[in-house]
This record gives structure tokens, sequence and C-alpha cells, in this order.
């Protein structure tokens, strides 16, 4: 059952406090100083435009090759050469009964490897079909300890195999065209000299020029363990945005250092955090000339729209990947299985961008180098699992405000409709349980037994979608609600 009261999570109940996460990203203006982080952008000319790679110089001709003995081709038009096997797809073929009850919609195959138990809480009854992969948090690397470097060691060896490999067959390509002389045909040309100044930039470098030097690698020790994620500069004196669960094990006597593009270290303060959407605002201490991130607007963000993101995966400060935006408003929980806070419920951004852990905090930027969202989960097939082309972002629209007021008062608050939920499989839409006496959802008229099957201008399938949408507004915000029977008009409440 879910519920939003301020006794609890706008939304969602969470069945337990929430995992370490990553954050969301803010800007200030170019200059970093004289204007607030959270003022509107200044519209800035479009990225530059990949025009391609000059071609090469032409290799040189290559000595005869003698005559051979030109082979019959194979008969290719007897009945023998078309159908030796009838049905060449058969070996693929699956079962229908295998790709899940038909009744919940395209299910995740039930013999599938991927297939795995739900992460957390949530919603298992009626829950959308995607939700049976593993959601996790992608705050830090794993804690260093002696004999950690065992796995970095294998990766090196199986690279250095696999490197060996292919180095060695293309060098037996090479010498069987060059023949036993030495060197002749391609390898005798001159390689063209470059000039990288001359080179134009594609779309991609454009956007990593540009923000770049705005991303943060976060290091964080505290409760016995020592990780790492990532964060966005907001303003030049030193004002960071993240994700809560990157910082949140340094909150009680722990310490957080944060490593700039130009090669600088301090140490940072957390000036306030928020559990419930995952986001944190810190300070590094004691720096000044930083370059902010410029903010965008994910209102305006697209299904198939090319997007780039940034961060510190496993710890690889400065690393670009690149993908599209794969879904708008998914509906996501995350955490909820530990002690550490509690579990988040995000109206995301889903991206196929590779993502990792050591991401979470890292921004998620347009070809125009504006930060649309923050990296801050990932859909892994278990819990080593990394990425499989399926991460969350929080939109910077819903961050914005609640960084605001982290940077001003230490604290943010959030929407709360005030009603109880039930999952019901037999209904399309959030079935309300219960309504909180005195509540947004009774003053509109809301009743126990209704079903919410869309918030504004978005269409509500299960009451996890129902949270997601109400957290993704203002407190105080008026919103349409429409229900099975009726539409009516929602004042939303706030809730600490």
């Amino acid at each position: 059952m879910a519920n939003d009261t301020p006794d609890g999570p706008a939304e969602l109940t969470p069945e337990g406090p929430a995992q370490a996460r990553d954050r969301p990203a803010n800007a200030g203006d170019p200059a970093g100083a004289g204007r607030s982080p959270w003022a509107p952008p200044v519209a800035e000319p479009a990225a530059a435009q990949d025009r391609g790679a000059e071609p090469g110089a032409g290799a040189a001709t290559s000595p005869p090759v003698p005559e051979r003995a030109v082979e019959p081709a194979p008969d290719t038009t007897g009945p023998a050469a078309h159908w030796a096997n009838p049905d060449p797809w058969a070996r693929y073929s699956r079962p229908a009964q295998a790709w899940g009850n038909p009744d919940q919609g395209y299910g995740v195959p039930q013999s599938h490897p991927y297939t795995t138990q739900p992460y957390g809480g949530g919603y298992p009854v009626g829950a959308p079909h995607w939700q049976g992969l593993a959601t996790q948090h992608i705050a830090a690397a794993p804690e260093r300890r002696r004999g950690g470097l065992g796995g970095i060691v294998a990766v090196a060896l199986t690279t250095a195999l696999v490197g060996g490999l292919v180095g060695g067959g293309v060098g037996y390509s090479l010498a069987e065209r060059s023949g036993s002389g030495g060197s002749s045909g391609v390898l005798s040309q001159p390689l063209p000299e470059v000039d990288p100044a001359a080179t134009p930039l594609g779309p991609v470098e454009a956007v990593a020029q540009r923000v770049l030097p705005s991303v943060v690698q976060l290091r964080v020790e505290g409760r016995g363990a020592t990780g790492e994620g990532s964060g966005m500069v907001l303003s030049g004196d030193g004002l960071i945005l993240t994700n809560n669960h990157v910082v949140e094990s340094a909150a009680d006597g722990g310490a957080v250092a944060a490593v700039f593009q130009d090669g600088r270290t301090a140490p940072a303060r957390i000036v306030g955090r928020d559990p419930n959407s995952d986001l944190a605002v810190i300070r590094a201490q004691g720096i000044s000339g930083l370059t902010p991130v410029e903010l965008g607007n994910s209102s305006s963000v697209r299904v198939g729209q090319q997007v780039v993101a940034f961060g510190s995966p496993l710890g690889l400060g400065g690393t670009v990947t690149t993908g599209i935006i794969s879904a708008l408003d998914r509906a996501v929980t995350v955490g909820g299985d530990s002690q550490a806070s509690e579990a988040t419920v995000l109206n995301a951004l889903q991206t196929d961008a590779a993502i990792n852990p050591g991401n979470s905090g890292g921004p998620l930027v347009d070809m125009g180098g504006k930060v649309i969202g923050i990296n801050s989960a990932i859909a892994t097939t278990g819990a080593q699992g990394g990425s499989i082309g399926v991460g969350f972002s929080i939109p910077i629209n819903q961050a914005k405000r609640i960084a605001e007021q982290l940077e001003r008062t230490g604290k943010a608050t959030r929407a709360v409709l005030g009603v109880a939920l039930i999952d019901d499989p037999q209904v399309t839409g959030a079935r309300i349980q219960s309504v909180v006496p005195g509540g947004a959802a009774q003053a509109a008229g809301i009743r126990p037994g209704d079903v919410v099957i869309r918030l504004g201008d978005k269409r509500v399938a299960t009451g996890l979608e129902l949270q997601a949408a109400v957290r993704s507004r203002a407190p105080g915000e008026a919103v349409q609600v429409q229900l099975s029977d009726r539409t009516v008009e929602v004042t939303l409440g706030e809730a600490g």
C-alpha cells in the first residue's frame, strides 16, 4: 500500500530505507558570478555540426597477383541448396508461453536470462513489464580494499590477451600482404600530417569541450567505507549539485573531496540534502574560478533525441558517453531495502547512454551542452550488474526547485495528494484506498474507491505512476486530476 501523507513519503510508503544513490545537476551563468545559478539560461548558438572527416591519402598500387585456377561456383539452383532447411529460423523459435502472461502486456520472457526479482519494494502486482529488472542506484564505486586489485588485474589481463590476439592477426595480415622483403605498398607511404586545430569538431566533441570543465568527481568517506560519485558545478565559487545517495554516508562525520577537471582538489561540506528526491547540494571550500553548467529545459525533451552523459563511472573521472532519450516520464522506485535512507520514486528520463556506478550525480545534457537531467539509477540484471542500456535521470526542471531550496534552507519540500493507494490488477489506473482528512484530495472531492487515470498531462496506469507524477509537481500547484467518471481540480499539499 502506498501513501503520501505528511507522516510518510508523498506518494509512496517505502518498504524500507533507500540505498546509496547519485545526483542531479544545476547550472549558473557562464561567468560564474553576479547572478543566481537558478537564473534562466541565456540563449547561445547551437553546437557545431560535424562536417565529416577529410579523405585520407590513397594507397600505392600493389604488385600484380598471379592468376589462379577458378573453381566452379557451388550449385545454388537445385532443390537441395534452397530447401535443405525449410524453416531457417526454426532454431531461434521459442514457445509462445515463454513470453509471459498475455494479460500483463508485453512481459519479459520468463525463461530469459535477464529476468530477476524486483529491486526493493515497489508494485510487483500490475506493474509495468520493465520493472521485472532490478533497479539500482549508481552512486559510488566499490570500496577499495586489499585484494580489490584482483578484479582490475583480471580485466587488464583479459584486455591484454584480446589485444595480443588482435595485434597478432593484424601483423600476420600485413606481413602476408607486404611479403618477406620488408615494407612495401601501403606501409611505405608516409602518413599525412594533421593539424588538430584545423580539424572541425563533431557534435559530441563540441558538447564534451563545453561541459567537461563543469563536471566534478566526488570521493566520499563515511560509515566505514569509501566510494566515488559525480557532480556538476553550479557557481564559480564552488556550489555543486549531486545525488543524495552519493554523499549521504558522509553526513554523520564523514568527508567529501571534490576533484575538478583542471586537477584541483578541495574538501567539500554538505549544504543540504533531500532523500525523498535523491538530491544534495554541497560546496567546495576555498576554491574559485570554476565554470558552471548551464541548465536546459527537460519539458522540451523528445524521445529519440541525442544526449550525452558525463561522470566518473568506476572512478574513471571525466568519462563521456552518448545515446538517446529512450522514454519520458518513466516511473521508477529505487532503494528501500536498507537502513540508509528512504525509498525514492522518480519520474525519470530513460536513456541508453552508458551509465555505471560512479556516474550518479553527473549531468545528462542535450546537444547544445545544456543540462536536462541528473544521472541517478540504472536497471541491471542482478546485484553485480552494470549498464545494460537502461539508465534513469532526474529531469532538471524537477530538480531545479528542490536544489534551490537546499541551497537556501538546507531542506526541501515535496507535493502531496493526500491519499493512500492500493494496487488493483482489474483496473488501469491508481485506485484510491483512503483519503487524508483535510488533505488536498478530500478538498477536491476525491473519494475512496475512485480510480485516477490522468494527472495533468500524464496518463496514470499504476499507483507508482501516480506517485511519480505528483512528485514531479510543486507544492501548492493546481492540477487537473481525471478520474474514471469525472475530472476535478486539486491544489497539491506540501510535506517536508
